[in-house]
């Protein structure tokens, strides 16, 4: 009996840092049914390839050049409500997690701490589980 072949999640990863965005690649590329269609590094080109590349899910950072994450959260959930917006985030402040949640977020994780939970939730987004 042939197993049933997950579909693709294609992924955007939005995060001033190179580093941080090479590990997620690098992470996130082990998995299968993920395809990473694009990164960013501002805000600028966060909502340019948002729109261009239609990402079923986006790991987005708060603090970036020319903005912040909540501008792109509020154009992401405004223009393309069906994606699934994780916040991985250095400032993991409740104030920062309320305001995230408010304007759509899906998830709010710490970068250092919850950096596990973020593979997991995308593994459970994949399969259809509840997260």
């Amino acid at each position: 009996m042939k197993k049933k072949r997950q579909k693709i999640m294609k992924v955007l990863i939005v995060d001033d840092s190179a580093i941080l965005r090479y590990r997620l690649k690098d992470i996130l590329s082990a998995i299968q049914e993920i395809e990473i269609v694009g990164e960013a590094q501002d805000v600028k080109e966060a909502i340019e390839f948002t729109k261009k590349l239609k990402p079923d899910v986006v790991i987005l950072d708060i603090r970036m050049p020319k903005g912040t994450g909540f501008n792109v959260l509020k154009y992401i959930k405004k223009e393309h409500p069906d994606t699934i917006v994780i916040m991985l985030t250095n400032y993991p402040y409740p104030q920062y997690s309320k305001k995230c949640m408010d304007l759509g977020a899906d998830f709010f994780f710490d970068k250092f701490n919850e950096f596990d939970r973020l593979i997991d939730v995308l593994e459970k987004i994949i399969t259809n589980s509840p997260a």
